[in-house]
């Protein structure tokens, strides 16, 4: 009787909260780096409102598809991950609101409701949301010409945890933890980050580092996961927003990350609000600049529009 009420409830959801014209799993047959999940392991809703809606305890991944309409249509795409300090998702506003603001301006959304680590499900938790980030980057490329979408113009985008983990594919693309028989790459042409976990050091935010690696993770993981420490010539051009009085994930997380693009030169753009707190999605509501918009004009700038 409960597994029938948690499916309706799922099932309602979905419905509410959904305008996806496909829902993808990234994997056909056993889940890569799982193992069987106990029976009481059963995907659920977040609490919260609805436009805030979130799911925990994610053991099946996939990923949503927003088309925009085809008059414009741009040909580019982006991978959204929605935040959570890996606990949850909040695939309502860091997640199915922006795949929608994103089609406004032509852009083909891809939500990517990733595993969440947990030591019950996965054989490496560590590895568990990377394997599926590649994994969805991959199923986008491979299958460009089935979304009308251009395999030189795929972005990934992520929000707090999801952006440490929109980082990590940023950084560490050439690490390949999935079957890639075709040897496409998993280099995303440009990286959308926004008030991201990008240090496992000072700054970091502790649930994140926790949930990923564990109360002991060790210097060489936290070393691997800092992704400041591993941004190179070759990283991908980035976008980052962030506002100074984050309490939750400091502004240092995203200075970093966007020193280090300084000092390798790579392209890159950052905004830091006044004021915004942590967990804003699309709309700080302390100021009346539009971070998208900002983001709309950046990707102009850099052809990817």
């Amino acid at each position: 009787m409960m597994k029938h009420l948690i499916a309706v409830v799922l099932l309602a959801f979905a419905a509410s909260s959904l305008n996806a014209q496909e829902i993808v799993n990234l994997y056909t047959g056993t889940i890569p780096g799982s193992k069987p999940a106990p029976a009481d392991y059963q995907e659920t809703p977040a609490p919260g409102k609805a436009s805030n809606a979130g799911v925990t305890k994610v053991s099946v991944p996939q990923f949503y598809v927003y088309l925009p309409v085809k008059e414009k249509a741009t040909g580019t795409a982006v991978i959204i991950c929605p935040g959570g300090g890996y606990g949850g998702l909040a695939i309502g506003h860091e997640g199915h609101d922006v795949a929608k603001k994103f089609n406004e301006i032509g852009v083909t959304a891809f939500v990517l409701k990733y595993r969440l680590p947990s030591d019950a499900i996965m054989v490496d938790k560590s590895f568990g949301p990377m394997m599926d980030v590649q994994q969805a980057i991959y199923l986008v490329r491979k299958n460009a010409a089935q979304w009308n979408v251009n395999p030189g113009k795929i972005g990934i985008m992520g929000f707090s945890a999801g952006g440490h983990l929109a980082s990590t594919l940023t950084v560490h693309y050439k690490d390949v933890k999935i079957e890639n028989k075709e040897g496409l790459s998993l280099r995303p042409d440009f990286s959308i980050l926004i008030y991201p976990v990008i240090t496992f050091a000072e700054f970091t935010h502790a649930g994140s580092v926790k949930n990923l690696i564990g109360a002991n993770g060790t210097e060489a993981q936290k070393e691997y996961f800092s992704s400041d420490k591993q941004v190179n010539a070759e990283t991908p051009p980035t976008f980052l927003v962030h506002a100074n009085d984050d309490m939750a994930v400091p502004v240092q997380n995203s200075i970093f990350f966007n020193l280090a693009l300084v000092k390798h030169k790579v392209k890159g753009e950052m905004h830091i609000y006044q004021n915004g707190g942590h967990g804003f999605g699309l709309n700080n509501k302390t100021t009346d600049d539009v971070w998208f918009d900002r983001l709309d004009n950046w990707m102009k700038a850099n052809k990817f529009l």
